[in-house]
């Protein structure tokens, strides 16, 4: 077998076990283990003690030294693309005023909006893949990157474009969802009717026709779009045929997690207000519930409760919701670290939600896992345990990190961990 790169020797962490197992046997860990790339995906996996045939085939063996080998990491719901700052409405929010009064004030997402319609495409790639190289850093391969910002057709459709970048300049291997419906723009809350129609009958299908976006996504929540608005968006969707997921449950129940269940989706992000009928909707249909710690802990929510998930059988993945008004945070680590300590995610569960459970709400198939056939994203990290990823309140970066097969990172082998 011929093989590009052969990593040996490395506590190899596949995340490929059982579905139906404890969060344990689904790590399923190679103690002393090795695994071998070719043509960007994995061609083998297994002991190292019998990977002394491939060693005479690679272009490049790596002694891995004892350290945890991961699947390259997946952050299942981010907003990348954006330009400006909302440091005063963190600002305002800790002086005491509700999120509501201050995008209400013409600060929140609004103020994000202008400041992404003034700037250029060039300059939205530059801020994107600032930010994209610094989730790389620690160990993230996969993203799910969100429009939103531009909330016009020609804008939305221009920050999907740079989503699509980052996955062409080998950044971050990338799905995009197309996010036009996260906030009635300023300009349109007089025709909020028309805006909901662009959005299905201009922004979906330009999107799908131009094969800018996997997914649609919908806020559904207080003082966003209404439950009827989000069906009409998912059926847009569905006629496009792309896939949906939702922002639910963050301020108040609508009945979003019974109505992602009942399209399919992909995901149900947020989740701090949810009913017991509405988990048991989404375990059904297999829906995947995103935990975004950043968002909970800048608006000081009570979190979701891990064990009300874990009882209904909701798989559960954790995000970094990447954005710069309430969880302005790349460490997709610290967000497994928050999930844990705020949520009641085992160390465990923690490291599965973002790696295979975060490749299934992203819908990235084949990512997430060491497996022969995956697509070879690895994250090397020093030490033995994997449980160090959620242990460790954020700063935790990989020594190694491949992206389909390259080697993006690489830093001086063997690094002490310090935790």
């Amino acid at each position: 077998m011929n093989v590009d790169l052969l990593l040996r020797g490395a506590r190899v962490v596949t995340c490929a076990g059982p579905s139906n197992g404890t969060p344990s046997e689904r790590l399923a860990i190679i103690d002393r283990g090795a695994v071998a790339v070719h043509g960007g995906r994995i061609a083998w996996v297994g002991d190292d003690a019998d990977a002394g045939a491939l060693a005479q085939t690679a272009t490049r063996t790596i002694d891995a030294r004892g350290q945890v080998l991961l699947p390259g990491l997946v952050d299942p719901h981010t907003h990348l693309v954006f330009a400006g700052s909302r440091v005063d409405d963190l600002s305002r929010k800790l002086a005491g005023e509700s999120y509501q009064s201050i995008a209400a004030a013409g600060g929140g997402i609004a103020s994000t909006v202008r400041a992404t319609r003034a700037a250029s495409g060039d300059t939205l790639f530059a801020l994107a893949s600032a930010r994209a190289r610094a989730m790389r850093a620690g160990g993230t391969t996969s993203a799910e990157v969100k429009s939103g910002y531009g909330l016009t057709t020609v804008d939305e459709l221009r920050s999907l474009a740079v989503g699509r970048r980052l996955a062409r300049d080998r950044v971050l291997r990338t799905t995009t969802t197309l996010l036009g419906a996260h906030v009635v723009p300023p300009e349109r809350r007089d025709d909020r009717d028309g805006y909901v129609r662009e959005v299905c009958e201009a922004m979906i299908p330009r999107a799908a026709a131009e094969q800018l976006a996997d997914a649609v996504d919908v806020y559904c929540d207080e003082g966003a779009f209404t439950l009827a608005e989000t069906r009409r968006v998912f059926e847009a969707a569905r006629a496009a045929g792309l896939a949906v997921r939702a922002h639910i449950g963050q301020f108040r129940d609508l009945g979003g997690a019974q109505l992602c269940a009942e399209f399919g989706a992909l995901s149900a992000d947020h989740l701090e207000d949810v009913s017991d009928e509405g988990l048991a909707a989404l375990a059904r249909a297999g829906t995947v519930a995103v935990l975004l710690p950043g968002a909970w802990r800048t608006l000081r929510q009570q979190p979701p409760d891990a064990a009300r998930l874990r009882a209904h059988g909701v798989r559960i993945a954790v995000g970094t919701d990447c954005n710069p008004g309430t969880s302005p945070m790349t460490d997709l680590g610290l967000a497994a670290a928050l999930a844990a300590r705020d949520a009641g995610l085992t160390l465990e569960e923690a490291v599965l939600a973002v790696t295979c459970e975060a490749a299934r709400a992203a819908g990235l198939k084949d990512a997430g896992r060491i497996a022969s056939g995956a697509v070879a994203d690895l994250a090397l990290f020093a030490g033995d345990d994997p449980r160090v990823l959620a242990y460790t309140l954020g700063g935790l970066f990989a020594t190694l990190v491949v992206l389909a097969g390259a080697i993006v990172v690489e830093t001086v082998p063997g690094a002490a961990i310090v935790w």
